[in-house]
């Protein structure tokens, strides 16, 4: 049963969730910034498509763990020939417990650049956050959690 628990808590921290001590509140780590690069056009349309061969979810969350409904969520990655385009920008909203799934092709790389996602995130109350997340190996898949500070 020791182990189990143990396990359990190394699992919390590698999702980025701690505890300052035995009575205080989860306390979630805010997601790095990185970046917002030359080719960020707002105005993408609304959806949560924009190709296949790639998922990328996660939760919107405060540092209290807590969830952000409705955050507006921008991503854009180049297409399957290294190139921006407009068919590889959208615009999503998290849901009322703050998750999103955005389906896309594998991000290639280009230029001198690893293969990465753009996102940025805006809440009412939070501070703007602008990263980039990049797919580890040949994975299909990953949960990327953006963690918002408030402002």
């Amino acid at each position: 049963m020791g182990r189990l628990v143990a396990l359990a808590a190394l699992a919390l921290l590698a999702l980025g969730v701690g505890s300052t001590g035995s009575d205080a509140a989860p306390r979630c780590v805010p997601t790095r910034a990185d970046s917002l690069g030359p080719y960020y056009e707002p105005g993408a349309p609304v959806r949560s498509k924009v190709g296949t061969g790639y998922v990328l979810r996660g939760r919107v969350l405060t540092t209290g763990c807590r969830p952000i409904r409705r955050a507006r969520i921008e991503l854009w990655l180049v297409n399957p020939r290294g190139r921006y385009d407009d068919a590889h920008r959208a615009t999503m909203f998290a849901r009322a417990d703050g998750s999103y799934r955005f389906q896309s092709n594998r991000p290639v790389a280009y230029e001198s650049r690893p293969p990465h996602i753009h996102v940025r995130v805006t809440a009412r109350g939070f501070r703007t956050l602008v990263t980039q997340h990049y797919p580890r190996g040949a994975r299909t898949s990953a949960t990327f959690n953006l963690v918002l500070v408030r402002s």
